[in-house]
């Protein structure tokens, strides 16, 4: 009877103990971050046939700011063009020296719709290429010839890994400054503005 009650006693104990280290686990756990990152600069020089170049805009998904960092980054920007901090360098004029691991996937569906990066299929940029590109339809945006208007693929949302192994998603909502409804060709462009979802919690892939 009393073996037993012993046995009782150090089941409860240990039970509680487990109770408590989980308790501690979840405590532990930064919250996810939903922001607008508004009014991100992407100048370029040249293009229209003449070469391209200038410095890329770089993007922290940690600190939900443009950085001057060369190490913590995860996106950059310039013009139409998307580079990630993961990968080797494509051979574009200017581009920023990657470091990271960063990666990107790019999936169909709403913004909200994306929950998890688990299971996504990632890329990196490499040699000739960028993972985020029309020439492997991937790209983040359409374009009209006829209004010359840059306008996001409705339902593509990037899924990034970051240059140091977390996870967020992008929804890009607009190129142009401040975001008009309508831009028109009087509209201020290579300014971005999107949402974004940022998990701190390093090895969860959760995005909601």
């Amino acid at each position: 009877m009393k073996m037993t009650s012993k046995f009782l006693m150090f089941v409860l104990l240990a039970s509680t103990f487990m109770a408590c280290n989980k308790e501690d686990d979840a405590v532990k756990l930064v919250a996810v971050t939903n922001e607008t990152a508004t009014n991100i600069p992407a100048p370029q020089t040249g293009g229209q046939g003449q070469p391209v170049g200038g410095a890329f805009t770089k993007f922290s998904f940690e600190t939900g700011e443009v950085t001057t960092s060369d190490t913590a980054w995860d996106i950059a920007f310039r013009g139409t063009t998307i580079a990630v901090n993961g990968g080797t360098a494509t051979g574009t004029t200017d581009e920023p020296t990657r470091n990271g691991d960063a990666a990107v996937a790019v999936v169909s569906g709403t913004f909200a719709s994306v929950t998890d990066a688990d299971g996504l299929s990632f890329a990196q940029d490499a040699n000739g290429s960028f993972a985020i590109s029309r020439e492997n339809e991937t790209s983040w945006y359409s374009y009209n010839p006829e209004t010359h208007i840059i306008s996001p693929v409705p339902g593509s949302v990037l899924v990034v890994k970051t240059h140091d192994g977390k996870y967020a998603k992008v929804e890009i909502k607009s190129y142009y400054k401040d975001a008009p409804a309508q831009p028109n060709e009087t509209s201020e462009s290579r300014f971005y503005t999107f949402d974004f979802v940022y998990n701190p919690n390093e090895g969860q892939t959760s995005l909601n």
